[in-house]
């Protein structure tokens, strides 16, 4: 899960790190299939779209090496584990093979480790249930030092596969010293995804360099176009 030297790192190996990402609440069917379209042209490691897009990105990507990945409790964290759950259950019975989830921001804040630990677990069972994989979204910006080293161990604890800067919906993104935080508390033991604000070659390998080893960004074909030089 440690990530590759930035200082090595060569247009393709960098979007073999990318979630291609369209959650924006006005995002077309349209946009969709492009996006689609880009994560199959450039190599991203998946598409990143809303859960009623799943069927639809599942069908144009099949066969290819590029997975989906949805949302379940996006962008507030606050509802129900159940809620949760039926959300990521649906979107893998439907094909998509990863999940990020937003954990309980307010539970959290509250210092209730208990009920963060089950919203996670319950997610991260059906889950690996169906052969996905989980990013917990911690939501940085709203989250103190202290804080953000409680959501990593819990995270860890509740056998999540990675833990997520941001929604990108709340104010705030992906910095390089909470992404330094992130990988200093959980280690080797699960991956880092940096999210929010990336949209330059140098903020995709600032984040790589600063121990984030999954990038997701809704400007992965202009950072590549950038690292081959603009075509």
């Amino acid at each position: 899960m440690m990530p590759m030297n930035a200082e090595n790192l060569i247009w393709q190996n960098l979007a073999r790190m990318i979630d291609h990402t369209n959650l924006r609440p006005e995002a077309t069917r349209e946009q969709i299939v492009r996006l689609c379209d880009e994560a199959r042209e450039f190599g991203f490691t998946a598409a990143v779209v809303s859960s009623c897009y799943v069927e639809l990105a599942v069908s144009l990507l099949r066969g290819g090496a590029v997975k989906v990945a949805t949302v379940a409790g996006f962008p507030l964290g606050a509802n129900l584990t159940c809620v949760k759950r039926y959300e990521a259950e649906e979107a893998l019975r439907l094909g998509a093979s990863e999940i990020d989830m937003v954990l309980n921001i307010g539970a959290l804040k509250s210092g209730d480790r208990g009920l963060v630990l089950s919203d996670i677990r319950g997610v991260a069972e059906v889950t690996h249930a169906r052969g996905g994989l989980l990013k917990v979204i911690l939501e940085t910006v709203l989250l103190s030092d202290e804080e953000k080293k409680m959501a990593c161990e819990i995270s860890v604890e509740a056998t999540a596969d990675f833990v997520k800067t941001s929604t990108g919906f709340l104010g705030g993104g992906a910095t390089v010293a909470d992404v330094a935080l992130m990988r200093r508390i959980v280690g080797d033991a699960i991956g880092v995804k940096a999210s929010g604000g990336i949209r330059t070659a140098g903020d995709a390998t600032a984040m790589i360099a600063a121990g984030a080893n999954r990038i997701g960004t809704s400007s992965g074909v202009s950072i590549i176009r950038e690292l081959r030089g603009g075509s």
